[in-house]
């Protein structure tokens, strides 16, 4: 049954959440415009937290903020003070402390709402969130994808109405590479990876880690060929340098560059086959699971 929630607060904006079970991805239909990094959104920080993580703040609009994955409050009570911005909302993508520990602090100090995936395990969560669930925060309108595989409750929060469209998507896809597989299975993950591989091409994609430089150091082990791999080492190398975030990138660009996208392509298994890991060519998932266990020792 369609479920409908409204709230208002003194600091929160209105927020809706509607459950349909059957709400469809837009597919896209071109990556070939769209693969470069992704333009920069006015209402959204990054926030760096521990050694390369990155916490999300969003600007309402209205004086408030909502933050996604805020494993460390400090660097988020820093932003919002800086910002002049009073915290709203918490999204929460999945249960591992980097992305919740600073939850209980942050909500006991601002009163704020947390929306996050129907895990008991998660203390503090007034709305648990499924699959194609609505959840309108300010200006935010998003919707919730089920994204299993790096954990088992792992959700992905989607902006489709934002210039570009926004995806939060935690540990699930990075830029050119992917979460590992601590809970899921390769089949989830390949499947999880493929519903937002869906999304639009110029969708700017948030991850959750500055794993950049590593992935594209693998990518181009298992798919040294890729001209586009190549210029996109050379560009993040130059934003590092520089001191810039890698991220966020885009749909289009991941399509383009991340091997984990693209492990039914006929370069990236060629690439597992030289590396002894795939003995002939087979499904796209076979070869995903086979990438991702080489990731693991890479």
């Amino acid at each position: 049954m369609p479920c409908e929630l409204e709230h208002s607060a003194a600091v929160a904006p209105a927020f809706v959440i509607n459950r349909t079970k059957n709400n469809s991805i837009q597919t896209v239909s071109s990556i070939q415009s769209n693969a470069g990094p992704a333009p920069y959104h006015a209402a959204v920080r990054e926030i760096p937290a521990f050694s390369d993580n990155y916490i999300w703040m969003l600007d309402n609009g209205d004086g408030s903020a909502c933050v996604v994955d805020p494993g460390d409050a400090g660097p988020v009570q820093s932003a919002l003070t800086s910002s002049g911005l009073a915290l709203a909302a918490i999204l929460i993508t999945h249960h591992h402390f980097d992305h919740v520990g600073g939850l209980a602090r942050l909500k006991e100090s601002w009163g704020c709402q947390v929306y996050g995936p129907h895990n008991p395990g998660i203390a503090g969560i007034d709305h648990a969130l499924e699959d194609g669930d609505r959840v309108r925060i300010g200006r935010f309108d998003f919707e919730v994808i089920a994204v299993p595989g790096h954990t088992l409750d792992h959700i992905a929060f989607y902006a489709a109405d934002e210039e570009p469209p926004l995806l939060f998507c935690g540990d699930t896809m990075f830029a050119a590479g992917c979460g590992r597989l601590f809970e899921g299975t390769a089949q989830q993950m390949h499947r999880s990876l493929g519903r937002l591989a869906e999304l639009p091409a110029e969708t700017g994609v948030y991850c959750a880690h500055e794993y950049t430089l590593a992935n594209l150091e693998f990518a181009l082990a298992a798919d040294p060929e890729n001209r586009s791999l190549r210029e996109r080492r050379d560009r993040e190398r130059a934003r590092r340098d520089a001191g810039t975030p890698t991220v966020p990138s885009t749909v289009g660009l991941e399509l383009e560059t991340n091997p984990f996208l693209r492990s039914g392509e006929p370069s990236v298994v060629a690439g597992l086959q030289r590396s002894g890991r795939l003995a002939s060519a087979t499904d796209p998932v076979t070869a995903f699971a086979a990438l991702r266990a080489w990731k693991d020792q890479f």
